[in-house]
C-alpha cells in the first residue's frame, strides 16, 4: 500500500481522570436527580429552567417558527425513514411450533423494549436528521414510551425549533431538555421529573459515549460512538469532483472525523487531492473541515483490487462508499462496514438524511461486530419451549445424566421427579 497521504491515529481512549469524572457526574445524578440535571444544565449550556420537560406548548411554538417548506422537507424525510423501517419489521418475525421430537414444542417471540431514550445531540448545528432516525425506528417497533432529550441552545433554556419538530413528527412521547452525561445517567437511573428506560441510543460526544459505557448493564445501549468516518474505495472509473466532495463532507461533521480514500489507481488519488484544496477554498466550513482533513484525512493506493479490497474490510469504515468497475463482484467481498453507498450517485449525504435506512452507525472498527440502529435495536427475541408428558420421556433421563455430569443434583433431581408424567 503506497500512502500519498497519512492520518494521525485515532482511538477511543478515556484517561483515569477522565472516566472518574464522568463517574462523578452520573454518581451526583443518582444521588441529587432533577436538582443535579439543573445545575448541570447551567454549568454547560447556560440553561436555567425547572421542568425539564418539554411542554406542548414549546412544541407548538416551535412549529410557528419553522417554515412551510422545512416542515415539508422533515416530513419527506421522515416518510423515506418510517417506510424503510417498517419492510425491515418485516423481516424479523415469531418462531412458532417448531418441534423437533414428538412432545417437545420450541419457538421465540420477538418483542420491544418498552421504554427508550433517544439520544439527539445539540452540537454547533441542529442535528434534527437524528430524531428522526432514532425515533421513527423505535416507534416501527412497537416501543409503548419513546423518550428523546437534547440539550438546549447555548445560553437559552429550549431545544431548536427544528429538533423539536422533528422529535414530534417522529412520534416521541416525551422530550427533555438535558445533554451530556448527565442525561444518560437519568434516563438509566431516573430522577424526580424522568422515569429510567431500557434502551439509550443515539451519538454525542467523548461524555456521553464515556456515560453509555459506564451505565450499560442498568440500561441497554446500541454501541459506544466514536466520531465519524467515512472511507470511499475506488478505481480508475472514479470521479474526483464527487470524491472530494463526500470526503469534505464528512471533514465538516468534526474536527476530529476522517475521510479516507483507497484506489488503485494513483492518477485519481492525486486528483482528489487537488479537487479537495480546490473546494475547501470556497467551503463555508473550511475552518473544521480542513482540520479535519490535515489531521485525519487519508488517501491510500493499493496495487490492485484485492489489495483495496482487504484494506477496506480491516478498517471497517462507518460509512463506506464504492465507486468501482465491477461493483457486484467487490460487493460480494466486503463485510465490514456501517452502511454502504454503491455508485458514484450514493452520496453519503444522502445517507444522513433521506434515503431511509439509518445514520447512526458503528465508528472506530466497531462495524466488525455490529450494524448501525435499525428497527430491530428496539427488539429483543425471547425463547420458549413446551413440554408433553411424551416429551419429557426422553428429555427427563437425559438431562438427569447430563445435570449429574456437571455435578448439579438438584438440576438432576428437577427432572427426574417429573419422570413420572411421562407417557
Amino acid at each position: 500500500m503506497k500512502y500519498l497521504k497519512t492520518a494521525k491515529e485515532r482511538v477511543m481512549t478515556t484517561t483515569r481522570e477522565f472516566q472518574q469524572s464522568v463517574a462523578d457526574i452520573i454518581d451526583e445524578v443518582r444521588r441529587d436527580g432533577d436538582e443535579a440535571l439543573k445545575r448541570f444544565n447551567e454549568k454547560f449550556d447556560g440553561c436555567i429552567r425547572e421542568q425539564l420537560r418539554v411542554s406542548r406548548q414549546e412544541i407548538e411554538e416551535a412549529y410557528a417558527q419553522v417554515t412551510a417548506a422545512e416542515l415539508a422537507d422533515i416530513k419527506a424525510a421522515a416518510k423515506r425513514i418510517e417506510d424503510f423501517a417498517k419492510v425491515q419489521k418485516g423481516t424479523i418475525s415469531d418462531l412458532a411450533d417448531y418441534s423437533p421430537e414428538p412432545g417437545l414444542i420450541l419457538g421465540h417471540r420477538v418483542l420491544p423494549v418498552q421504554a427508550c431514550c433517544c439520544y439527539v445531540p445539540g452540537g454547533g448545528y441542529p442535528l434534527y436528521s437524528s430524531a428522526l432516525m432514532l425515533a421513527i425506528p423505535a416507534k416501527v417497533a412497537g416501543v409503548k414510551r419513546v423518550t428523546a432529550c437534547s440539550p438546549a441552545r447555548k445560553g437559552g433554556a429550549f431545544i431548536h425549533p427544528k429538533t423539536l419538530v422533528a422529535m414530534d413528527l417522529a412520534g416521541v412521547d416525551e422530550i427533555y431538555v438535558v445533554g451530556g452525561a448527565q442525561a444518560v445517567a437519568a434516563f438509566a437511573y431516573g430522577t424526580g421529573q424522568i422515569k429510567p428506560v431500557d434502551l439509550i441510543v443515539g451519538p454525542g460526544n467523548s461524555w456521553v459515549a464515556e456515560a453509555k459505557r459506564q451505565c450499560y448493564g442498568q440500561v441497554g445501549i446500541d454501541f459506544v460512538a466514536g466520531p465519524s468516518e467515512v472511507l470511499v474505495l475506488a478505481d480508475h472509473t472514479g470521479r474526483a469532483d464527487l470524491i472530494a466532495a463526500d470526503l469534505l463532507a464528512q471533514c465538516e461533521h468534526d474536527r476530529v472525523a476522517q475521510s479516507i480514500l483507497v484506489t488503485t489507481d494513483e492518477t485519481l488519488a492525486g486528483g482528489v487531492m487537488e479537487e479537495i484544496e480546490k473546494q475547501l477554498a470556497v467551503l463555508e466550513t473550511a475552518e473544521i473541515a480542513r482540520q479535519s482533513w490535515n489531521d485525519y484525512g487519508e488517501v491510500a493506493v493499493a496495487e490492485n483490487l484485492q489489495a483495496a479490497l482487504d484494506y477496506t474490510n480491516e478498517r471497517a469504515a462507518e460509512h463506506l462508499e464504492i465507486q468501482l468497475e465491477n461493483t457486484d463482484q467487490a460487493i460480494d467481498k466486503l463485510y465490514n462496514y456501517g452502511s454502504l453507498f454503491i455508485g458514484a450517485c450514493a452520496a453519503e449525504s444522502l445517507g444522513d438524511y433521506a434515503t431511509g435506512p439509518n445514520h447512526t452507525l458503528p465508528t472506530l472498527k466497531a462495524a466488525r461486530y455490529t450494524g448501525g440502529v435499525w428497527v430491530g435495536t428496539f427488539t429483543k427475541t425471547c425463547t420458549h419451549q413446551t413440554v408433553s408428558p411424551e416429551g419429557l420421556k426422553n428429555l427427563a433421563p437425559l438431562v438427569s445424566r447430563l445435570a449429574r455430569g456437571e455435578g448439579l443434583i438438584a438440576h438432576a433431581k428437577a427432572a427426574e421427579c417429573r419422570q413420572q408424567l411421562a407417557k
